[in-house]
Order: structure tokens, then C-alpha cells, then sequence
């Protein structure tokens, strides 16, 4: 009998401070800091996955610096090939049919959350 591929997670992106919605599955917080000002219940996170998030030396160079996006898209890459917990993360989106990763920051187009779904869609 030939084996089956497993199917994978619909993967999506969505800010942590939009109100939670039935369709968004299962809800990964990808941010290393709680996001301020959020409660636990309202944010209504399954997961905060903070060691797959960048470094603390990383978030803080980069500080949401458009300009330094390319450089940022670079080295959070190469935290993410020696991440062990990124392995982790994939293993747990297995487990999910939808799976929606939160981010916190207000640009929707240039933050870790959109860095890591590319990377999971590739590697996973």
C-alpha cells in the first residue's frame, strides 16, 4: 500500500491585537516579548512559540527598521537553520488544519512572523 502524505496546515498571519476570529485554527504567538498592553484571555493564544522568534540581539538592531528589512530577512534566516525549536513549531503544525501566526508589530509586511511563515512553507 503506497503511504500517504500528511496533509499540511493552511498557514496565515494575522496581528495579535485584532480580535480573534473562529477561522483563524490554531493561534501561535511568534514574538519573544508578550505583546503590551494584551490580556491572555483577549489575545486567546494556543502557543507562544517565543524561541523560534529572533534573538533579543537581533529584534533590538533591527528595531522595525524598514530600511534594514533585507539584512533582517538574512540573519533571522540563518537563526531559524540552527533553531531546534523551529523543528518543534513544524511538528506541532502538523497536529493543526489551520494554524494562524501572531505577530505584534503594526507593519504587516515587514516583521518576523512573515520571515518564519516563508520559512515554513519552504522547509515544511
Amino acid at each position: 500500500m503506497p503511504a500517504t502524505r500528511e496533509a499540511r496546515a493552511t498557514l496565515r498571519l494575522k496581528r495579535v491585537y485584532e480580535p480573534a476570529a473562529a477561522g483563524d485554527g490554531f493561534r501561535i504567538l511568534t514574538d519573544r516579548l508578550w505583546p503590551r498592553g494584551l490580556s491572555k484571555e483577549k489575545a486567546r493564544v494556543d502557543l507562544w512559540a517565543k524561541d523560534v522568534a529572533p534573538s533579543t540581539e537581533l529584534r533590538k538592531w533591527f528595531n522595525h527598521d524598514v530600511t534594514l528589512w533585507p539584512e533582517f530577512v538574512r540573519r533571522y534566516h540563518a537563526e531559524l537553520k540552527n533553531n531546534p525549536a523551529l523543528h518543534d513549531l513544524a511538528v506541532e503544525l502538523s497536529r493543526h488544519k489551520t494554524v494562524t501566526l501572531l505577530f505584534g508589530a503594526k507593519d504587516e509586511e515587514h516583521n518576523q512572523a512573515v520571515v518564519l511563515l516563508k520559512s515554513l512553507k519552504k522547509h515544511w
